[in-house]
């Protein structure tokens, strides 16, 4: 305290009111000078929501991983095509170029990619792919019904024959050529 007071250390830092500063209030103070063992609790911020941030940090993935996001893209292409591009590419952090490609099959590694789905990649988890499913299964099934076509009806309960085996044909002798390939003509 005293290299504070005498201006040797800590020279720049200046005061705050903690109470102009919203830190704490008038009453907290009271209380607090009133008894010494009260133990003063700061004021949450209103602005501390409006700090953070709308949306998660851009995921980083390994360099050992990246070579596996065509596999995931591939797999949302033939197993979700309801699923947008800018979802995919949100969801897997790639880019719409890179999806368009691989969809018309001129991506660099086409050769190699195989569908594999993406939480078997460890590109993203379970709840995450579920969800972007669903939303653009509800987004789908709403355009659709907008647009007057396009849903699924049940499939009516056909009744299957029952199989019965055919009479196996009574085999004569030996196959000759004649009746193999035929008679010339």
């Amino acid at each position: 305290m005293r290299g504070i007071a005498d201006g040797d250390v800590a020279r720049d830092i200046r005061g705050v009111d903690p109470v102009t500063g919203g830190q704490l209030t008038r009453e907290e103070l009271d209380k607090a000078q009133a008894d010494s063992n009260y133990r003063m609790k700061a004021v949450v911020s209103r602005h501390a929501e409006l700090l953070k941030s709308a949306k998660p940090a851009p995921k980083y993935t390994p360099v050992s991983r990246r070579q596996d996001r065509p596999d995931a893209i591939a797999w949302f292409v033939r197993n979700h095509p309801e699923v947008t591009d800018a979802q995919i590419a949100k969801l897997l952090g790639t880019t719409k170029s890179t999806i368009e490609s691989v969809r018309n099959r001129t991506h660099w590694n086409t050769a190699n990619i195989k569908p594999v789905d993406p939480v078997t990649l460890g590109l993203v988890g379970q709840l995450a792919l579920d969800e972007i499913v669903r939303k653009a299964a509800e987004k789908k099934a709403k355009d659709d019904a907008k647009n007057g076509g396009g849903t699924i009806l049940p499939v009516a309960e056909e009744i299957e024959p029952e199989f019965v085996p055919e009479e196996p044909e009574a085999r004569g002798a030996e196959p000759t050529a004649d009746s193999v390939f035929g008679t010339k003509s």
